[in-house]
């Protein structure tokens, strides 16, 4: 009998990469207009800045599945709107903060969150493929660990840009107060990673067996 591989997600298989990476591009870009502080817009969005060229140049080599493109697109929007407003001026953080009578702009949390989700099916996907660990129990611990270990190295890099630019970092920091913001931070990337890898592993399989089906897995 011969078998048959699972199609990929609906969405995966209507949007092309190109809308993706034209989305995010036009993200940033638009974010590039009249932001509030240049230097933390760019620290803020450099990520998506090195990624996406580097995504396009080695697509041939090494396509990705609709849903690591489609995580990546939502994700550079995250960080373009963290960058142009300040992670701590975000309007729709505001209205959170004031419909719920929180303490804080919220949209920090969120991104930190985010900083954990999108990578965790970054990372499932390069140890899928280019490591012996698809298929492994060792995987979703490996991927987690990754997670924690980057947002660990983006807390240093905060840390240094405080050293070097003294209160004038504030707006990259986007502390707003808190003491614990360092520890906030991780454990929101550790919680985000841990979901992402519980909502989309499935998924995320489906599309990796597509691709390799479709003589992607180069």
């Amino acid at each position: 009998m011969t078998s048959v591989h699972p199609l990929p997600h609906p969405v995966a298989r209507r949007v092309p990469p190109a809308v993706f990476a034209g989305v995010a591009a036009a993200g940033l870009a638009v974010s590039a207009w009249g932001v509030r502080d240049r230097t933390t817009w760019f620290l803020e969005t450099v990520w998506a800045l090195v990624g996406l060229p580097l995504v396009v140049l080695l697509w041939r080599r090494f396509p990705l599945t609709g849903l690591l493109c489609a995580l990546l697109a939502a994700h550079t929007l995250v960080l373009a709107m963290g960058g142009h407003y300040t992670y701590a001026q975000v309007p729709a953080g505001d209205w959170v903060r004031d419909t719920f009578g929180l303490a804080r702009n919220p949209y920090d949390r969120f991104g930190h969150l985010m900083q954990g989700f999108v990578p965790a099916i970054l990372v499932r996907e390069l140890l899928s493929r280019t490591s012996p660990l698809r298929g492994s129990r060792w995987l979703a611990p490996l991927t987690v660990c990754a997670c924690l270990a980057f947002s660990a190295c983006f807390e240093l890099l905060e840390w240094l840009a405080a050293e070097i630019g003294g209160h004038g970092a504030d707006a990259f920091l986007a502390t707003q107060g808190d003491v614990w913001d360092t520890q906030w931070d991780m454990f929101c990337a550790l919680i985000g990673s841990v979901l992402s890898l519980l909502l989309l592993s499935r998924l995320h399989d489906r599309q990796l067996r597509a691709l390799e089906a479709a003589g992607g897995n180069r």
